[in-house]
């Protein structure tokens, strides 16, 4: 049986939602988005630096969240989600998968640390402005690559777990322009599916 560690609001709601999309079974240890919970020597001893997603597959332990969804992919399905290897989507998915971590996150990690994790005191509005820029700068491609399709590569895959998932969270933050229509719109789909429903409310 899969162990997921997880706390809400967190990168651990990818692999909630691929889970669920799967339909495989798994174990959650839900646990806050706090120092108590994720900081406690328990959880440090399970991922170092105390973050979640973890995920337990018997003696087997990972915690890179798009290293996890590869994983569940080669382990326990037979090609699903995404395309074949000599599939001519195959690059454009492997891109948008890795453009999520490589793009996006980088300016919304700085995002989330600016307005939630520091005190008032310590927050910077340069630094906050300069990642706001870089995340609209690196959300545009997306939009572009969406117009006319429903999701990135044309059916929906992991790639849109990995990305999808950030465009969520970054329409949360008010950073997906109204003039990004094409997006907008995929995080609509993207939040209407119930598998992203279950995994956005766990």
């Amino acid at each position: 049986m899969l162990t997921l560690h997880f706390a809400p609001n967190s990168r651990a709601g990818r692999i909630v939602w691929l889970l669920e999309e799967l339909g495989l079974e798994y174990d959650l240890n839900r646990m806050d988005f706090h120092p108590k919970d994720l900081k406690s020597d328990a959880h440090r001893a399970r991922h170092p630096l105390g973050r979640v997603p973890v995920l337990d597959d018997g003696d087997i332990r990972m915690w890179e969240s798009g290293a996890i969804v590869e994983y569940i992919l080669a382990r326990y399905t037979d090609g699903a989600l995404k395309p074949a290897v000599d599939s001519p989507l195959f690059p454009q998915y492997l891109q948008w998968f890795h453009y999520c971590e490589g793009m996006v996150m980088p300016p919304m990690n700085t995002i989330v640390v600016q307005t939630i994790l520091l005190p008032p005191e310590r927050q910077s509005k340069e630094a906050l402005d300069q990642a706001t820029r870089l995340l609209t700068r690196a959300l545009a491609p997306i939009n572009e690559t969406l117009e006319g399709k429903d999701y990135l590569i044309g059916d929906f895959s992991a790639a849109d777990v990995m990305l999808g998932h950030s465009c969520f969270m970054s329409n949360r933050f008010g950073c997906v322009g109204e003039e990004l229509t094409h997006l907008r719109a995929y995080v609509e789909r993207i939040e209407a599916r119930p598998c992203f429903q279950k995994a956005i409310n766990t």
